[in-house]
């Protein structure tokens, strides 16, 4: 099921479709936003230069450094009389990266979340608990306008609370379930605290994201809540959640809703574009946002896109599942590695939990690299020798051996209740 026809348009269709929204956008872009018109001017790029989508590699890149140069409405189209609301992200590594909506773009934002929801599976008269914080973050309020959009009813309980999470779980009967997947899997052992089997309840979708969701991690989710879940893709600074979702019949890639959001795949030091299925930087342009018209935004986010059609009939292009950011990035003794790589390894292991931490120190000029993991509660492991096992396996997989392992007891690596776990603790200068 679909929610909208166009998800299922032609390749051509798309494309004609596409190339007339990029031209409007532009011309947006260059007439009402000052940083925009003096960063095409520079690039010797006129709006009336815009043919086709194909021309979108001649524009100028925008990154999150330019938001934040710009703070707070330097990239805003319009004037503040035609914005109807703003969110803005965290702010935890400089200033926020505010964005603004207009009426349109919020009738958008519910449309495009609205066909999220449906690819998951979530159906019209559904009870949705929407775990997702509510605020400045994007994620609460994205999901929920979406889940009203789509005719279901939305319990808009927020971040945390995970004892009153579980009961209204099981009191209201809720179909599904959004939030991030380090919190499901808290959620369920928190469940299990509680005397409480969520596998049970009517719960049968999980909708996850906010944080990068490996195979594995997946697995787990759906082992211990008895659930399908589902990945769902955005970001503030694109439209908010909603960009792209995975759907239930294939889980195979998340479905990009590109008549609104066309993406490229760049390679991260260069810029340069990739070949479709190479992995690389994933680059957004929105084609219909109003308020801030964003022009091949940089997410930082390592991705594959796929023009192959889905077995759920849709056609519009396929990204995988984001497997790290370009800015996440470790380097360790010259060894470039990844968390979600460690996390892959950790979850191979059937006595060890889905929680781990990684401390990078400096010992002199020698970096240290020291893996903590958590054995799970029905395991009996000697934690000397799984230790080395896994390891033995980092080393195979990212070519790196920790100098130590520590396995340590079923709750001895920090949990959260609300917004991104942190993994990786750099304690290096």
């Amino acid at each position: 099921m679909t929610w909208n026809e166009v998800e299922t348009a032609s390749r051509e269709e798309l494309r004609a479709l596409k190339g007339e929204r990029l031209r409007d956008t532009v011309r947006r872009a260059y007439d009402r936003v000052p940083f925009y018109r003096e960063r095409l001017d520079e690039a010797g790029v006129h709006p009336d230069d815009i043919e086709r989508i194909d021309d979108v590699t001649r524009l100028p890149m925008t990154t999150k450094e330019d938001f934040r140069a710009e703070y707070p409405r330097g990239l805003f189209a319009v004037p503040d009389d035609e914005v109807r609301r703003i969110h803005a992200s965290s702010g935890t590594t400089g200033k926020p990266k505010v964005v603004g909506y207009t009426d349109g773009d919020l009738a958008v934002w519910r449309e495009v979340v609205a066909r999220s929801l449906t690819a998951a599976g979530v159906e019209p008269g559904d009870t949705v608990q929407n775990a997702y914080g509510y605020g400045l973050f994007t994620g609460g309020l994205g999901v929920h306008g979406g889940v009203e959009e789509l005719g279901a009813t939305v319990i808009p309980i927020g971040g945390g609370q995970t004892d009153r999470q579980i009961d209204l779980l099981r009191d209201l009967e809720s179909d599904a379930l959004t939030c991030t997947p380090s919190y499901s899997l808290y959620l369920a052992e928190r469940a299990v605290e509680r005397g409480v089997d969520v596998r049970e309840l009517p719960l049968s979708t999980v909708i996850v994201g906010a944080e990068p969701c490996t195979d594995p991690m997946r697995e787990e989710i759906e082992e211990r809540l008895g659930v399908t879940a589902v990945d769902i893709y955005g970001l503030s600074e694109i439209i908010g959640p909603g960009v792209s979702n995975e759907c239930v019949t294939a889980q195979d890639g998340l479905h990009i809703w590109e008549d609104h959001f066309h993406p490229e795949v760049v390679d991260p030091d260069t810029g340069e574009p990739l070949p479709e299925g190479e992995e690389g930087e994933l680059v957004l342009t929105t084609l219909t946002k109003e308020a801030v018209p964003v022009l091949r935004y940089r997410t930082g986010d390592l991705t594959t896109l796929t023009t192959e059609q889905c077995d759920c009939g849709r056609t519009m292009v396929r990204m995988d599942n984001v497997t790290g950011r370009a800015d996440d990035l470790i380097i360790v003794r010259g060894v470039n590695l990844y968390p979600s790589q460690i996390e892959d390894v950790v979850l191979e292991f059937d006595a060890v939990a889905p929680f781990y931490r990684i401390d990078l120190r400096r010992d002199g000029a020698l970096d240290t690299f020291e893996l903590t993991v958590e054995r799970r509660d029905d395991a009996a492991v000697d934690p000397s020798t799984l230790g080395g096992r896994i390891a033995d396996r980092v080393r195979n997989v990212v070519g790196l051996t920790p100098d130590e392992v520590r396995v340590v007891d079923p709750g001895g690596v920090e949990r959260t209740e609300t917004g991104k776990v942190k993994r990786v603790f750099d304690h290096r200068e």
